[in-house]
């Protein structure tokens, strides 16, 4: 049994590790030219610090230790990822406004169709992989098929939150292959997206060098945004504990959310053992949901000037930067190594799938300034939405395609779903109670759909002034 102080041990050395890559990857420029992370290199950092690398070729340093670490640290860090997980998902949409359906649609659908059926292919794709090779080949348990969507779509937050519900579905080792597979999506979304924005450079498709002179600047939009921001700031009651406070009512609701439908299946469905799906779901998509339902009622209150979304986002992003140097520090390389073949196919088959849909669909679906918006959801479909965020501000560095807004508002159709989201985190109980054909024949299904929607209705439809109105035309140019 772990102590408070223990705990509170391996908390502090996560923090030294991402302070001491953050002072280190401002003299590594390679580091800064692919924009990885502090929290991703801290946590590679301990990676190779731990028992599989330093502990294997030298040593432990400490009685009962895991390499450079105390064996408490090492304990503490393998339970953190999923609890702080559920902090992050809990606090996504707490103090940030929640428009209407229709608003959003209008605004983002071509690009929720992109998306969509990027996420709901990876399993298509997962899976088929799967069953044709992973599976009679290589003994690989068919709930691989899920991986490349948790791993990719739901990045490394989804992967670590997701270790408990392999483990109880006696696939472990998916925990590592997923984390592993959010690693090598992350660099390939940055690094390919930027060969991608190269590329439509020269073939004048963007001008990312249009604004870039004057990129630091904030554009007049922009400014009126940050001065909205810090007469907001001025107004609101800001002090850490109550937002902590929040998250946490968030995380309860969540929490009550998952236990009452649990519940419900244990007395219908589930009964005499039946088919049980919810048992294996973890927290975080609740607490997601918890956090929606909270902002909703702050919203309806009249409360939601007392409720800072830059705090919102800093304790979701300290959330989340704890998360990945944790769980990067306890991967299982020996997992990796010994699916080394199995990884590298659907890492490939990830990237392959991504590729497709932005250079055929994208260009098909989204009626104007597509390569600005899709390729947005090439990175988020490769990495997390900041790689996304990131490839969009690289491609269009003043925002004059309106990619950010349309992309920000594309999240709320998208994320209480896939990429870490309900089906998300349910895929892989699906697959186990179901079976691997059940849920491909589903997401084909889901698959082909959003394509036929997308090319039948935004398709054939053409911006009316850019402005998220739409009239009757011919096909997206």
């Amino acid at each position: 049994m772990l102590t408070v102080g223990q705990v509170l041990v391996g908390l502090m050395w996560i923090g030294l590790l991402v302070l001491a890559c953050s002072v280190l990857r401002t003299r590594m420029l390679w580091a800064r030219r692919l924009f990885l992370p502090s929290s991703l290199l801290a946590g590679v950092v301990a990676l190779l610090a731990g028992p599989e690398v330093f502990g294997a070729l030298f040593g432990h340093v400490f009685e009962d230790g895991a390499g450079l670490f105390p064996g408490y640290v090492y304990d503490t860090w393998s339970a953190l990822p999923g609890l702080l997980i559920s902090v992050v998902f809990a606090a996504l949409f707490l103090g940030k406004p929640i428009p209407g359906l229709r608003a959003i649609w209008l605004r983002a659908g071509p690009q929720v169709v992109v998306g969509q059926t990027m996420a709901w292919g990876q399993y298509v794709v997962g899976i088929l992989l799967a069953l044709l090779v992973l599976t009679p080949v290589f003994g690989l348990s068919p709930m691989a098929g899920a991986l490349i969507e948790i791993g990719f779509e739901g990045g490394h937050g989804t992967a670590a939150g997701m270790a408990g519900t392999f483990e109880d579905l006696g696939f472990p080792e998916g925990a590592d292959l997923a984390l592993g597979l959010a690693t090598v999506g992350l660099l390939a979304g940055v690094i390919g997206g930027t060969i991608l924005i190269n590329i439509a450079a020269r073939r004048g498709i963007v001008s990312p060098e249009s604004g870039s002179d004057d990129a630091a600047r904030p554009s007049v939009e922009e400014q009126a945004e940050l001065e909205k921001d810090y007469r907001h700031e001025r107004s609101t009651t800001d002090p850490l504990s109550v937002h902590l406070g929040l998250v946490g009512l968030a995380v309860l609701a969540g929490w009550a959310l998952l236990t009452a439908l649990q519940a419900l299946e244990s007395a219908t469905w589930a009964r005499d053992g039946g088919v049980e799906i919810l048992a294996h779901v973890p927290l975080f998509p609740m607490a997601m949901v918890g956090g929606v339902f909270i902002q909703l009622v702050v919203m309806r209150l009249g409360y939601e000037e007392h409720v800072s979304g830059r705090t919102m986002q800093r304790i979701s992003g300290f959330a989340l930067d704890f998360t990945i140097v944790a769980a990067l520090a306890t991967l299982s390389l020996q997992a990796l190594g010994e699916h080394l073949v199995p990884f590298l196919l659907l890492a490939a088959t990830g990237i392959a799938w991504s590729l497709l849909v932005l250079m055929v669909l994208a260009p098909r679906v989204i009626p104007y300034n597509w390569f600005e918006r899709g390729v947005g959801d090439f990175g988020q479909s490769m990495g997390v939405t900041v790689t996304g965020v990131l490839l969009m501000r690289m491609a269009d560095p003043r925002n004059e395609s309106g990619a950010l807004e349309s992309f920000g508002y594309k999240q709320m159709l998208f994320e209480p779903i896939v990429g870490g989201g309900l089906f998300t985190a349910a895929s892989v109980p699906l697959i186990y109670q179901f079976g691997p054909v059940a849920v491909l024949i589903g997401t084909a299904v889901v698959t082909v759909g959003w394509i036929i929607f997308g090319l039948l209705y935004f398709g054939r439809m053409v911006p009316d002034g850019g402005r998220g109105r739409w009239r009757p035309g011919g096909p997206a140019q």
